[in-house]
């Protein structure tokens, strides 16, 4: 696993290109529609501890208004796969979310230590309290930009494939099996491979 001082350093140059984009990318956020241009959301880090996740919005002000969490039982896991309705996405935001840009302000819960460069991605509270006793154990690292389902699949996969993935990493994560993921996930994003 990525050490502090390697995650830190990721973290700063991330913010700084964060900083560089960001009043392009607000520029754009803002003429294409109302609300503000970072979207803010509570998510579940380490140890089940909650955290709050920053991005760009991509939403429309409607869009972003809070919805019903599906109830899913165990069985409902293995094949439920969240898809953001279209009619919820701005022109920007599509942009935004099919060449991963959404995710610079991440970088920022890097730099404050709630997240690292890679693991898991954070999941929201209300999905996460349905959670199979198993499923829990995606808490025993921090929260990742990145990670080994990122590679492998991202939005394609269904949640239970997402955390087959996630466990796997769990169990066998290592600064060489970070390292790796890093390198494939420069292709995913610039192919757009299972970005939604």
């Amino acid at each position: 696993m990525l050490d502090r001082s390697i995650n830190g350093a990721i973290g700063f140059v991330g913010v700084v290109v964060f900083a560089l984009t960001y009043p392009l990318i607000a520029l754009a956020i803002k003429l294409d529609s109302r609300g503000p241009v970072i979207f803010s959301q509570k998510r579940v880090g380490l140890k089940g501890r909650r955290f709050t996740f920053y991005k760009y919005r991509t939403m429309s002000h409607e869009g972003h208004k809070p919805y019903e969490t599906p109830k899913l039982d165990p069985e409902q896991f293995k094949t439920f796969i969240f898809i953001t309705p279209m009619s919820r996405l701005t022109r920007v935001g599509r942009v935004l979310r099919a060449t991963s840009l959404d995710e610079l302000p991440n970088f920022w819960n890097v730099l404050r230590g709630d997240m690292r460069v890679v693991g898991p991605r954070p999941e929201i509270p209300e999905l996460v309290s349905q959670y199979p006793p198993e499923y829990h154990r995606r808490h025993d690292v921090k929260p990742g930009i990145t990670g080994l389902a990122q590679v492998s699949g991202r939005a394609n996969l269904t949640y239970e494939e997402t955390m087959h993935y996630d466990l796997e990493y769990v169990r066998n994560h290592s600064l060489a099996g970070d390292l790796a993921i890093l390198a494939k996930t420069v292709p995913v994003v610039l192919a757009r491979k299972g970005a939604r």
